[in-house]
C-alpha cells in the first residue's frame, strides 16, 4: 500500500494535472483521471473532502453498501487507507485535497480534529438533498476561484474561510441525516442491544471480556464513531455510556438475587478486576456495589 507525503504524487497516481500548490489542491470532476480498470490503495498525509456520484466500482474503507443515488460526500483524515477500484463517476465531482501543514497557525488546525465524520467509513458518506448539494458547490466554486487566483498575503486566510463553512455545513447536514434516516438508527438502536445481550451468554462473555465500542461497531459493521453519533442522535447517549449502562443493570439484577458475592458478580460480567467494576457502579448508582447489595437485601 502506497503512502503518499506530497499532494503531487497523488495527483500522479490519479494521472491528472500537478497541483497548483505543494500543501492544498482542488480537483475538478471534468479533469480527465485515471479510466478503466483502475486500483489503487492508499494512505496519506491529507485531509480529503470528496464529492461523488458514482456510476460504478467502489471506494473502500466501509462494509455495507449504502445507496449513491444523490451525491455524497466523503471524509477522509490523514493515515487513513483508502481504496478505489474501477471507479467511474455518474456526474461531476470534486476532491479537495488538504495537507496537514497546510493548516498550521489557523483557526480549524484543531477544530478539524473534532468532526467526527473525518472518523467515519465510505459506506456512511453523507447523502446531500438537491438544496444541500447547491451549499456545497457554491463553496467549492469560492475555493477554488480563489485556489486559482494569484497568491496573496489573504488567499489562505481565505480558503481556510470557506474550507471552515464547508466543515460546518457538513455537520449540519449529518445532523439532519440521522433525522431523516430514524428506521436506520431505530433498527441499530435494536440490533446494537440484542447484539448486548447476546455478548452476554455465560460462555461468550468469558472469551471475549467486556465489550467494547470498537467491537460492537464492527459486529454491526459500521465505524466506532458512526455507530456512537447514531445512538446519540437516538438517545442521547453514547455507544460505551450504554455499554455501561447495561453492565449495571445486569450487575443491579445479580446483586439482588444475593448468591453471588462482588468478585463473582465482576468476573461473570467480564472485568478484569473487581475494582474496576466497583468504581463503575459507584460512578454510575452513586454508591458502591457491596452498599446496593445490603440495601436490597435488608
Amino acid at each position: 500500500m502506497k503512502h503518499f507525503t506530497k499532494i503531487s504524487d497523488l495527483h500522479d497516481a490519479f494521472c491528472i494535472k500537478p497541483p497548483e500548490h505543494t500543501l492544498f489542491s482542488v480537483v475538478y470532476g471534468e479533469q480527465n483521471m485515471c479510466s478503466g480498470n483502475n486500483e489503487l490503495e492508499f494512505s496519506s498525509a491529507f485531509y480529503i473532502i470528496g464529492f461523488k456520484k458514482m456510476k460504478s466500482g467502489s471506494m473502500l474503507y466501509g462494509k455495507t453498501k449504502y445507496d449513491h443515488d444523490l451525491g455524497s460526500l466523503s471524509f477522509i483524515k490523514p493515515q487513513q487507507r483508502v481504496a478505489f477500484q474501477n471507479v467511474k463517476l455518474e456526474e461531476k465531482g470534486f476532491l479537495i485535497i488538504i495537507h496537514e501543514d497546510f493548516l498550521l497557525g489557523t483557526a480549524i488546525y484543531e477544530d478539524i480534529k473534532k468532526y467526527s465524520y473525518f472518523d467515519y467509513e465510505v459506506n456512511e458518506a453523507l447523502h446531500v438533498s438537491p438544496s444541500e448539494e447547491d451549499i456545497v458547490w457554491n463553496l467549492y466554486f469560492s475555493i477554488e476561484k480563489e485556489y486559482n487566483n494569484n497568491t496573496d498575503e489573504l488567499s489562505k486566510a481565505i480558503i481556510v474561510s470557506h474550507l471552515d463553512s464547508m466543515l460546518k455545513y457538513a455537520q449540519r447536514f449529518y445532523r439532519r441525516q440521522f433525522i431523516n434516516r430514524k428506521e436506520l438508527t431505530g433498527f441499530t438502536l435494536t440490533k446494537f442491544n440484542a447484539l448486548l445481550a447476546g455478548n452476554f451468554e455465560k460462555t461468550k462473555i468469558k472469551e471475549i471480556g467486556l465489550p467494547t465500542v470498537a467491537f460492537m461497531a464492527e459486529k454491526l459493521h459500521l465505524s466506532p464513531r458512526y455507530l456512537t453519533d447514531v445512538l446519540k442522535q437516538e438517545t442521547g447517549k453514547t455507544a460505551l455510556e450504554l455499554i455501561h449502562l447495561f453492565l449495571i443493570s445486569k450487575a443491579k439484577n445479580l446483586l439482588t438475587e444475593g448468591e453471588l458475592n462482588i468478585s463473582e458478580i465482576s468476573y461473570l460480567l467480564g472485568f478484569e478486576n473487581t475494582t474496576y467494576f466497583s468504581r463503575l457502579f459507584k460512578k454510575e448508582v452513586g454508591i458502591t456495589p457491596n452498599q446496593f447489595k445490603r440495601h436490597f437485601l435488608n
